[in-house]
């Protein structure tokens, strides 16, 4: 069955990008409704953009949506990959500027409210994208396909020259709160040499060691270090998680990522719906909905770090 939340959750932090304060709202929703976000600061248009793979505007360091008014909204993939791992796709997102708040610069912040305000179960079947065949992109080393598969599954390969990082691979089912549990606590990373750049060209200006992970060469500069060993490829994880949550629906398939990043996963979801004979929209049985992520999942599954 569909989910939303159970009542409204309140959050505020600071924007990546502006480093300026950022409050947000998510509201329950009817069967149906999607996910939305609304910027509460635009009053002279249309402020609604619906959180679909064919509103993304821009890719750079994040993912950012916009509408025909030319309304956007930055930064979504990490609430985006907190309301799938938590099985929620009708919800609306209220913003006061934008882009969302970075938070920790992981998912963990938004599953720990989303389950804390609870999720409710709606009287509506849920429908899913089930794959029927392979959908791949590549370009320059970077590549992301698609698989036909009976669950959710994430594949994925990094390889970077910081020896704090290195080659990292690793591959999750996502059924029964796997992104919850496994992935939603890992933060975002960079490296500390490319901080200036992207600061002098305008980006990441709320950018510090509370919200990002920085490495240089061998060493971490966060205190406390890396949350797991493997904290660089799980956000990778997590951010292709949050960008397939803007195919509308659950994606029933295997992903598979090599050195991917925002831009390759929204160029498969282009190439995916380019090609309607690759994929169907299936009511989910008990069968699949019960290995759907956010299916099962408990507070208790959450550890805050």
């Amino acid at each position: 069955m569909q989910r939303t939340l159970k009542q409204p959750i309140r959050l505020a932090g600071t924007g990546l990008h502006s480093g300026r304060p950022v409050r947000l709202c998510v509201l329950p929703a009817a069967a149906g409704y999607g996910i939305r976000f609304r910027r509460a600061d635009v009053t002279d248009r249309d402020n609604m953009i619906p959180a679909l793979w064919n509103h993304v505007t821009d890719t750079r360091l994040c993912t950012s949506l916009g509408n025909s008014a030319g309304v956007e909204i930055s930064t979504v993939e990490h609430l985006m990959a907190a309301l799938a791992g938590c099985g929620i796709y009708n919800a609306l997102v209220e913003v006061d500027g934008p882009e969302l708040p970075i938070m920790d610069g992981s998912s963990g912040p938004f599953v720990a409210a989303i389950l804390g305000a609870g999720v409710q179960v709606l009287d509506t079947p849920m429908r899913a994208i089930r794959l029927l065949g392979e959908v791949s992109v590549a370009h320059a080393g970077v590549s992301a396909r698609l698989l036909p598969s009976d669950t959710v599954e994430i594949a994925f390969a990094i390889d970077f020259d910081e020896a704090a990082i290195g080659r990292q691979s690793k591959v999750l089912d996502m059924a029964n709160g796997t992104f919850v549990r496994e992935l939603s606590d890992c933060r975002t990373f960079c490296r500390r040499r490319d901080i200036e750049r992207i600061q002098a060209a305008g980006r990441a200006r709320g950018g510090d060691l509370g919200n990002a992970i920085v490495v240089d060469g061998p060493r971490v500069l966060n205190p406390g270090g890396f949350r797991r060993a493997d904290e660089c490829v799980r956000h990778k994880m997590l951010d292709a998680f949050g960008d397939l949550a803007l195919a509308g629906a659950p994606l029933v398939a295997r992903y598979e990522g090599t050195r991917a990043g925002h831009r390759i996963t929204n160029l498969l979801l282009r190439a995916l719906f380019a090609r309607p004979s690759v994929h169907e929209m299936t009511d989910c049985g008990p069968a699949i909905t019960g290995r759907l992520p956010g299916a099962h999942i408990l507070p208790e599954d959450f550890v805050r770090l």
